[in-house]
């Protein structure tokens, strides 16, 4: 059987791609991704299933689901040009991208399927800083957190739980991360941008009110706290985490193991390690 051995939260910033090097010991963001991927490295994953956003690249507004999961044996990307990222063939489990898309249909999910797709910087900016082996295969899962009116807090975490208890019982010995990436308060391009920079972070507050819920494993109130209203206002990428809360539903809760915020940025790194 199948086993979750971790959860795993980071940012999926594109300029990190090109400014971030990793390694670099005097860089916070290299510093905490790299902290990451030694955690992952260490719990010796066969494959990691990802919650992210497509940044309306992979889709379009005329077929824009609301969740969808990429069915194929491999992938690639990025398909946005993002400056640094170098291009990459991915393997995709398709076994298990395809078990989760039945049990999520079946568990009343509209969730689409995409079987022929390529993926830009929000699910490539994370593996190029974290993916352990070049083999270590994915199971990309779309969540819109951008284009309104986007699924709730609740559902995202029910999801996640159901993507666990089909991950859980899946028949292959496999061990398996959970990621979700995106940040907690961002606005790139829109009414809160700082001045002479092209992102905002609107609301730090709610960034350290994440946190500590995080840090509680107090998941219910993190739920029960991320409205819609309250993750608009969070900048207009906000909604991501969406895909940290799908995270903590597949993985069953609990307190980090580490955890780092970056308030300045909107976001934060956290593990879980499960076994």
């Amino acid at each position: 059987m199948a086993t979750i051995v971790a959860g795993i939260g980071v940012p999926h910033t594109p300029a990190f791609a090109a400014n971030v090097t990793a390694g670099d010991p005097d860089d916070e963001t290299a510093v905490a991704y790299a902290r990451i991927a030694e955690q992952l490295d260490a719990v010796d994953a066969d494959i990691v299933v990802m919650f992210s956003t497509d940044h309306l690249n992979t889709f379009f507004l005329d077929n824009y689901p609301a969740l969808s999961v990429g069915v194929a044996t491999q992938t690639s990307g990025p398909n946005d040009g993002t400056p640094g990222l170098r291009h990459v063939e991915l393997p995709v489990c398709r076994d298990l991208a395809e078990s989760i898309r039945i049990d999520t249909t079946i568990a009343d999910f509209d969730v689409s399927q995409t079987q022929e797709f390529t993926l830009d910087h929000s699910w490539l900016v994370p593996l190029q800083f974290i993916r352990p082996a070049a083999d270590l295969a994915i199971v990309p899962i779309f969540v819109n957190s951008h284009i309104p009116p986007i699924p709730t807090a609740r559902r995202a975490l029910s999801l996640g739980r159901t993507v666990g208890a089909t991950i859980a019982s899946w028949p292959e010995d496999a061990r398996v991360a959970v990621l979700g990436s995106g940040s907690f308060s961002l606005d790139v391009g829109g009414h809160y941008i700082e001045p002479q920079k092209i992102f905002g972070v609107p609301a730090p507050e709610w960034v350290g009110q994440v946190a500590r819920f995080l840090e509680a494993g107090d998941h219910e109130s993190l739920v029960a706290n991320a409205s819609r209203a309250q993750m608009a206002a969070a900048g207009n990428v906000g909604g991501e985490l969406l895909n940290w809360i799908a995270m903590l539903g597949a993985i069953g809760g609990g307190a980090p193991t580490t955890l780092d915020i970056h308030t300045q940025f909107g976001h934060g790194y956290g593990f879980w390690r499960l076994a």
